[in-house]
């Protein structure tokens, strides 16, 4: 077992101000969750053992296997690579045009889910990179039943049906089968409920329901399988990415709700800060941390600028990726 040395970023929450819409929300999660709440974030410095011959670049898509397996998306070179929680490095493979890599998943029978933007496609791996399934026609944009326009991720059910956020372009959800046959799709431009102006990640709770990141609305919508809209949480977070755990509690990476000037526009890019926050299945902020943001890219270990994946291990280790900071960094939370 290596040895493991890890440097301390001290993390302190705080109020932080925000555009009328959003503070009084802020402020309420502040009073409710108090100063005992206030984590400590250690980053695992020597996380992972990157082998020398890759070099990583903008680090969209991070997910975790049953065995707490690591797989990071990069736009490089290869694309896939997998390493253990203590950082040992265990295989790799490409994904299509890495240039366009996105979210990256993992299926209930533990097969290797890749959305990637360039090629307009949703791939399925077996855990050793073979191909086993493509849905959509790579590097041909569309809006029909067997295109997608730039797919940002995608959620497998047990049952075996795929659900794609579709995405840049078309603003839909898409769903299909196990096989990959069409069945049903929703969602259009807009800001009106159950409209997107970006789906941007998705997951799905043990019930079924749909937790889509309508990022550029700020805010995360609740669907069924059939597209019907649950709820609809809004002034929370902009959402970048999505990760639910096991015991059923939903974490986002993004930033804080801040609304431009004089406008109901959303500041997206760039971020103006970075943020974590860990909700309940009604929309309910348990936790919420500020990340130190990187002043100039690629910045310092620890730090993270445009915060894009997010996973958590089952000890509760958290991996996160960013786009700016170009690298996959593991944090834990020490109260």
């Amino acid at each position: 077992m290596r040895s493991i040395f890890c440097s301390f970023v001290i993390v302190v929450l705080f109020l932080i101000s925000l555009c009328p819409g959003c503070a009084q929300q802020q402020q309420q999660q502040q009073q409710q969750h108090g100063q005992e709440n206030l984590p400590i974030l250690q980053v695992d410095t020597s996380w992972p053992e990157k082998p020398e011959r890759f070099e990583w670049a903008q680090m969209p898509g991070i997910t975790l296997d049953d065995q707490d397996q690591v797989y990071i998306f990069t736009r490089s070179q290869p694309a896939v690579q997998v390493y253990k929680t203590d950082g040992t490095f265990v295989r790799a493979w490409n994904s299509g045009d890495f240039s366009g890599a996105h979210f990256i998943r993992i299926g209930p029978e533990g097969n290797i889910w890749t959305a990637n933007i360039t090629d307009h496609v949703i791939r399925k791996h077996s855990p050793d990179g073979k191909l086993l399934l493509t849905l959509g026609e790579a590097g041909v944009a569309g809006a029909d039943q067997g295109h997608f326009d730039k797919p940002t991720d995608m959620v497998v059910l047990p049952s075996g049906d795929i659900f794609v956020t579709d995405g840049y372009g078309n603003m839909r959800v898409v769903h299909f089968d196990a096989n990959g046959k069409y069945i049903n799709e929703w969602g259009q431009e807009g800001n009106q409920p159950g409209q997107f102006a970006l789906p941007h990640s998705i997951v799905a709770d043990s019930r079924g329901w749909l937790y889509v990141a309508d990022r550029e609305n700020a805010r995360i919508q609740v669907f069924d399988t059939k597209g019907k809209l649950l709820a609809v949480w809004e002034n929370i977070v902009t959402p970048w990415g999505l990760w639910l755990t096991k015991n059923q509690e939903l974490w986002v990476c993004g930033s804080s709700c801040v609304k431009k000037e004089g406008t109901e526009e959303h500041i997206v890019l760039p971020p103006p800060e970075q943020v974590l926050m860990k909700l309940n299945l009604k929309g309910e902020v348990l936790l919420r941390v500020p990340l130190p943001k990187t002043a100039v890219p690629p910045g310092k270990l620890g730090e993270l600028d445009w915060v894009h994946g997010i996973a958590i291990d089952s000890q509760g280790n958290l991996y996160l990726g960013d786009i700016q900071g170009k690298r996959a960094q593991k944090f834990s939370l020490k109260p």
